[in-house]
């Protein structure tokens, strides 16, 4: 699984999720379903400007977990 990281970072920048969406230019709902971690598929452009926005790498925005044995995927 990724996990998304996203709003540890608004939280530490004290940002909304309309303040992500209007200084980066994604769609509100983009930005909500990172803020949740129900996104299931993001843009490589949309990652580069949220690093540029929050001054981060990757790593520090997203995370590969390993599943948990037994849970279905």
């Amino acid at each position: 699984m990724i996990r998304c990281h996203l709003s540890t970072l608004m939280h530490r920048d004290k940002l909304r999720i309309a303040d992500v969406a209007r200084l980066t230019g994604l769609n509100r709902s983009t930005v909500t379903a990172l803020y949740r971690n129900t996104a299931t598929r993001i843009e490589l452009p949309a990652v580069e400007r949220l690093c540029a926005l929050f001054r981060c790498s990757v790593g520090d925005l997203l995370e590969y977990v390993a599943d948990e044995p037994g849970r279905a995927a």
